[in-house]
């Protein structure tokens, strides 16, 4: 919420998307002021900030925006009221067509007989929009546009290009000031420049959307997923793997051809069947399930998988690790009973409470509840949302949670992990659903203790999300200094000269056999150079071998955050280290 001073010294609590709305509409207004033949679209506002898209005849320069900005500041000045007023259907797209914005009348077009069509006005500039809006433009005081690209007319590749302007506005510099300081550091922890720079993964244009994964970023992917597997095998989960590619009628049945089939990549084989590369792992846990019977003394039975998986995201969507074509997810597909739901969520919360407490993030869980379209049995419903308010009453304090009404998959409730990271962004990570629908899609069925058959309810999650994503976050959130026990290299050895070498060596490989990951740089530099560079290598730890060491048969030990911390004997040195890796400090 944001609280805005109006005249008088009256102040009110608004939403932000209210605030960046009317801001929005600021903006399309002084782009009218400044380019009469510009044509609007649609302006929201969204997560930060807001964009509007216009059709002009050249793409807009930084000179533009500049000057773009400059007329806001002009018509915020002016404190011009907004004013609501509706139209009947016909005289709104009467209205805009003598405004002669064809993109206006479109939507208006497509609006259903008989519903509301507002409009807002501020001096000259009037738009179609449902609002709400702030009272007056003055009520925005300090706005900022942030850049301009391309987009397509409802997103669609073939409809006309637009361009877009993002900004962002708050009711106070100071905050806008503070927002500005955080887009510049999140620029500096930006995991696409820090994976090239640290030599962790790239993309090339021959694989769009796939990460290329170098030695130290493969590294670090499996540690992760050690972790991972290792916490999961102690909560009974059994790892499997399934086909990467799978027939049509396997898609057909789980409902995903029907509803996903763009975003799939689809193949002919040689007798001319259509398959696809999987972009979910669901129906190959069902198939592990039905490959066998089931008696409800085996359930829950937890089938976890991290397979590969492929997603046709359109190329104008991806985003680094963010959003990719091809990734891990550390999945999960647990088959339970009606009266295991509650115990099954809390295990699955307690799993995600250790693991996001690993790497010191705070997370915020949401209960989406049963919508209009739900499929199924109210009473099963209602149960399970039941079971799954219990659950986060018992673990998670208040403001750990909320609710949103409605907001659930047809198929049952779910609860979405939100994490936020050392600026402040929050990320939609893991998700834990409940699913009515797959298992009697695929007729599943186990037998109960009257030796009667009955369909399991199935529960799909994942944590991280994926392990690309997640490392592309946490890339961001440590810049790239990662705790010792996840860092690719966690030592560099660096001989002082060429009369170390032998005992450098020694020492390296020394901590190799005792398992840690070690890098030797015995390069004919100076050792300021040597250092330097490991620092911005993020090295976690830097043992400086010179005479004095290896007369004292010991180490100069020199920490990343500390600096130098002395010489001391590489058995303390071990000691010290090991505990730090043990505690999995960050």
């Amino acid at each position: 919420m944001f609280k805005v001073k109006l005249h008088g010294g009256r102040t009110m609590e608004v939403e932000e998307n209210m605030y960046w709305h009317t801001t929005s509409h600021i903006m399309a207004q002084a782009v009218k002021r400044l380019f009469p033949k510009a044509k609007v679209t649609i302006g929201p506002a969204i997560e930060n900030g807001f964009y509007y898209d216009f059709d002009v005849e050249t793409p807009f320069s930084e000179e533009d925006l500049k000057s773009i900005e400059e007329e806001m500041k002009k018509i915020i000045k002016e404190d011009l009221e907004i004013e609501r007023f509706e139209l009947p259907k016909e005289e709104a797209i009467q209205f805009m067509k003598e405004k002669d914005e064809p993109y206006k009348v479109e939507l208006i077009e497509e609006l259903p007989e008989g519903e509301v069509i507002s409009f807002y006005k501020q001096g000259e500039f009037t738009d179609l929009c449902r609002g709400p809006h702030l009272p007056t433009t003055g009520a925005v005081k300090a706005v900022k546009l942030l850049s301009s690209s391309g987009a397509y007319w409802r997103g669609d590749e073939h409809n006309k290009m637009l361009q877009r302007i993002y900004g962002i506005s708050f009711p106070k510099a100071s905050e806008l000031d503070e927002y500005l300081n955080m887009i510049e550091e999140a620029k500096k922890r930006d995991h696409r420049k820090l994976g090239k720079e640290l030599d962790l993964f790239f993309f090339d244009e021959t694989a769009p959307g796939m990460a290329y994964w170098m030695p130290k970023g493969f590294k670090m992917m499996n540690i992760l997923i050690d972790l991972w597997r290792k916490e999961h095998e102690k909560r009974g989960y059994l790892e499997f793997s399934g086909p990467q590619l799978n027939s049509s009628e396997l898609w057909k049945t789980s409902g995903h051809w029907d509803h996903y089939k763009e975003d799939m990549f689809v193949l002919t084989d040689s007798d001319g069947k259509e398959q696809a590369l999987k972009p979910m792992n669901c129906p190959n846990a069902i198939k592990i399930f039905a490959s066998k019977l089931r008696s409800y003394k085996d359930l829950p039975l937890r089938f976890n998988d991290i397979d590969v998986i492929h997603r046709n995201e359109k190329s104008g969507q991806l985003n680094g690790l963010f959003r990719v074509r091809m990734f891990r997810q550390d999945d999960a597909h647990n088959f339970i009973t009606q009266d295991q739901i509650g115990s099954e969520i809390k295990d699955i919360i307690e799993i995600a409470k250790y693991l996001y407490g690993i790497f010191g993030l705070d997370f915020e869980l949401t209960l989406s509840t049963r919508p209009d379209d739900f499929m199924g049995d109210i009473k099963l419903w209602n149960e399970a949302e039941a079971n799954l308010r219990e659950v986060l009453d018992e673990l998670c304090e208040k403001d750990q949670y909320r609710v949103n009404e409605g907001d659930g998959a047809f198929y049952g409730p779910k609860i979405d992990i939100k994490m936020k990271d050392c600026l402040g962004r929050e990320w939609q990570m893991g998700t834990v659903q409940v699913d009515f629908q797959l298992p009697l899609r695929f007729n599943l069925s186990y037998i109960d203790s009257n030796g009667e058959k009955k369909t399991p309810i199935l529960i799909h999650r994942a944590l991280f999300g994926s392990f690309e994503r997640f490392i592309g976050i946490i890339t961001e959130h440590f810049a790239g200094a990662f705790p010792l026990w996840l860092a690719p290299i966690q030592i560099k050895v660096l001989p002082i000269s060429d009369n170390q070498k032998e005992y450098a060596k020694d020492i390296t490989e020394n901590l190799i056999q005792k398992g840690y990951r070690v890098e030797l740089d015995d390069r004919q530099e100076k050792i300021g150079y040597k250092i330097r560079e490991a620092q911005l290598s993020k090295v976690p730890y830097m043992l400086i071998l010179g005479e004095k060491e290896v007369e004292a048969n010991a180490v100069g030990v020199r920490a990343r955050k500390e600096g130098d911390i002395g010489q001391m004997e590489l058995d303390t040195f071990v000691s010290k280290i090991q505990e730090e890796i043990d505690s999995k400090k960050v």
